[in-house]
């Protein structure tokens, strides 16, 4: 599952705001910071014959952040994220898997950054549309073999605003003793994007070359089609508006997935989507029609491919419908529900979540 919008914007205030973080250290310019949250759900999604459900962990997350000024105009940082399983924590094995971990220097002249976080595409392009609880609509990264490996051996440079213009500039390197490389030699891929800003307006588009994803996959053939064994992952790209009136965000996208491979076609992202604080919460939503070529790999947002999701065929097309809210308990604390539609064949993945995220 995503983070939550407000867990995400919580951590990632923690150093300007010090809301729902512990300062364990802050003396001479150095601070260190510690915070996290606990997400249980309860889900039942449609599995075409019948549906299934379960009670299960949504996200918990446990991170550590620092800073320590080197100049007046010069900063070192780092945050490292933990994800654990809450609703089995007794066999789960605690910390069991990491979410995100870099560093980096930030001042007058941007950001520099190295480690792993999720991807430009995803930040800038996707999650303004939905970055929910639960369900998101589908996007350009559900094409992609692989996907598992693309938010780590990264190395990124973001620029201060020019008047509302910014731009951000990246690869991925992986090297050819690295198991996840797929290739068999050393690659760096390339990303980027640019952003404007101007007053509660702003327009980003975002490119990714995928390089890294390209090679050669035994799980391709899972997927129920003559998937080819020597892959081209292709290219994805999108471009994203904003506007925001008081506490309602409006949003739209424009996302392709440029196919690398002559029998995977490529698919278009038409969506838009708001989010509405009504003061005790959140109320949002979004529609997406997502425009097949022919055959493809689809799934859902929380899909993963390499385990062979849905090939479609005949340039068919589906329309994807995510309704959410949220209510405060307190500054800490708030509950969610969520439905999902996405006109596949027999309803799958169609499916209603209920939950409670504690941040801390």
């Amino acid at each position: 599952m995503k983070k939550t919008l407000l867990a995400t914007a919580i951590a990632g205030a923690a150093f300007a705001s010090g809301a729902q973080a512990a300062t364990i250290y802050n003396e001479d310019g150095t601070k260190l910071d510690l915070y996290g949250n606990i997400q249980l759900a309860y889900y039942n999604v449609d599995q075409g014959d019948d549906s299934e459900d379960e009670l299960t962990d949504n996200g918990s997350t446990v991170g550590f952040a620092g800073e320590h000024l080197i100049t007046s105009d010069l900063t070192g940082y780092f945050k490292a994220e933990f994800e654990h399983d809450a609703d089995e924590a007794k066999t789960a094995g605690g910390l069991n898997t990491g979410d995100q971990a870099y560093m980096g220097l930030k001042g007058g002249f941007g950001d520099a950054r190295l480690g792993s976080w999720d991807p430009l595409i995803d930040d800038w392009i996707q999650d303004p549309i939905t970055n929910n609880e639960a369900f998101d609509v589908s996007d350009s990264n559900q094409n992609i073999l692989g996907i598992e490996s693309r938010e780590g051996n990264k190395l990124a440079y973001t620029s201060p605003s020019f008047n509302g213009l910014q731009f951000a500039i990246g690869t991925q390197f992986e090297g050819d003793a690295e198991a996840e490389n797929f290739s068999g030699s050393s690659n760096a891929s390339a990303f980027g994007g640019v952003k404007y800003t101007a007053g509660a307006f702003s327009i980003a588009a975002a490119y990714d070359n995928l390089d890294n994803n390209d090679g050669e996959y035994t799980a391709a053939d899972d997927a129920g089609f003559d998937a080819p064994t020597d892959y081209d992952a292709g290219e994805q790209y999108g471009i994203t508006a904003q506007y925001t009136i008081d506490t309602l965000r409006i949003a739209a996208k424009l996302e392709r997935y440029q196919a690398g491979d002559d029998n995977i076609e490529d698919v278009n992202y038409y969506g838009v989507g708001a989010r509405y604080g009504y003061g005790n919460g959140d109320i949002y939503g979004a529609y997406q029609y997502v425009d097949v070529g022919g055959d493809t790999f689809l799934g859902t947002a929380d899909s993963a491919i390499s385990e062979g999701d849905y090939p479609n065929d005949g340039g068919e097309s589906y329309n994807e419908v995510v309704l959410g809210a949220t209510y405060n308990v307190s500054d800490a604390m708030y509950t969610f529900v969520e439905a999902a539609m996405y006109d596949r064949e027999d309803d799958v993945d169609d499916g209603v979540a209920v939950g409670a995220v504690y941040l801390f």
